[in-house]
């Protein structure tokens, strides 16, 4: 076992890394979490074994206890996974796949193969092999008897390998990819407790907020600030609020520059934290005045705009705290929807 000694934990992801699960994850604050013991292996922490599976929450805790041990909790195992420097993965800052052999569906092999897959506490093979049991309750807005399982793999490695992500599981549910680890020492660390809000929607809103548009407009990136101002002066339009996902409220602002055929529009899609913006993606609209039309899924949101050719739309995707834009794709145009949109350019 390696001793972990007593210190800070920044819990879960801040609001401005990505990636990051809003509804799962705190955001970023700060514990401190007592000095315990950790086994530097899965169960049966032997180098050259496989790991155990196949287990239920009950049955782990028991052999753990067997050997005089306890099942670790999940902030001590993920304060074993950051390291004393708060790293995203237990390797590093940036995800590499070949560290853990993350980015594949879970699968046993031995532990200890991997060298670089370790903490800079000297535990090893926190990620890559099978998720891990905790002595944890899932608390993430859930209801039901769930505990908190950290580490494994996934085909979304970049998510999955990382120290902050947790999953959570009936405790009576043995599976091939879920075994465990032990710990040791008294529990010194609080249980997660988050309470997710989630709107699940797109709302336009009535006005303009005055500081809002001041921030976003200094948060334009440079080259879509050089495209407006080729047009003329900038000028903020509408204004949205986008809850893409449980606990992360999204500002949605359009811009547009001059006017007719010479003019320029496009949403800037940003988080604001604290009054301070980060732009997330910007697309343009072309000369239209643009518009927001939500799909069923809370994550999708299409971007109606159009340009001589004519009309087209955008779709925008929210994916584990970042948003992308698509390309063009032609739309009819909807008269109805076209009557109530003040333009600064428009069909002709």
């Amino acid at each position: 076992m390696v001793f972990i000694p007593s210190g800070a934990l920044v819990v879960g992801t801040p609001p401005d890394f990505y990636p990051r699960l809003a509804d799962e994850e705190v955001p970023g604050e700060q514990v401190i979490v007592g000095g315990f013991y950790i086994d530097v292996f899965p169960y049966p922490n032997e180098e050259g074994a496989i790991p155990l599976t196949n287990v239920t929450a009950p049955d782990a805790k028991q052999l753990c206890a067997d050997r005089g041990k306890r099942l670790c909790g999940e902030l001590e195992w993920e304060r074993a996974c950051k390291g004393p420097d708060q790293r995203p993965y237990e390797y590093g800052d940036r995800y590499r796949d070949d560290a853990c052999g993350t980015g594949t569906p879970p699968q046993l092999r031995p532990s200890g193969l991997r060298v670089g897959c370790r903490s800079d506490f000297g535990v090893r093979d926190l990620h890559g092999i099978a998720f891990e049991w905790t002595s944890s309750p899932f608390r993430r807005g859930t209801t039901g008897d769930l505990v908190a399982a950290r580490g494994g793999n996934g085909t979304s490695g970049e998510l999955v390998g990382r120290c902050a992500n947790a999953v959570g599981r009936a405790p009576d549910a043995a599976a091939a990819s879920i075994g465990f680890r032990c710990c040791a020492g008294a529990l010194g660390a609080p249980e997660v407790e988050l309470s997710v809000r989630h709107p699940r929607k797109l709302e336009a809103r009535d006005r303009l907020d005055s500081a809002l548009v001041a921030e976003l407009t200094k948060t334009l990136p440079d080259e879509a600030r050089a495209s407006l101002l080729r047009h003329g002066a900038i000028e903020a339009d509408r204004q949205w609020t986008w809850w893409p996902a449980g606990n992360d409220e999204l500002t949605i602002m359009s811009f547009c520059a001059g006017t007719g055929r010479r003019a320029l529009c496009g949403v800037l899609v940003a988080r604001v934290v604290l009054g301070k913006a980060k732009a997330l993606t910007w697309a343009d609209g072309g000369t239209w005045q643009p518009m927001l039309h939500a799909e069923n899924d809370p994550r999708d949101i299409w971007l109606l705009g159009g340009d001589d050719p004519g009309a087209f739309r955008r779709r925008m995707t929210y994916q584990w705290g970042h948003v992308s834009a698509g390309k063009r794709e032609k739309r009819p145009v909807n008269l109805k929807e076209e009557r109530g949109a003040p333009k600064r350019g428009g069909p002709r």
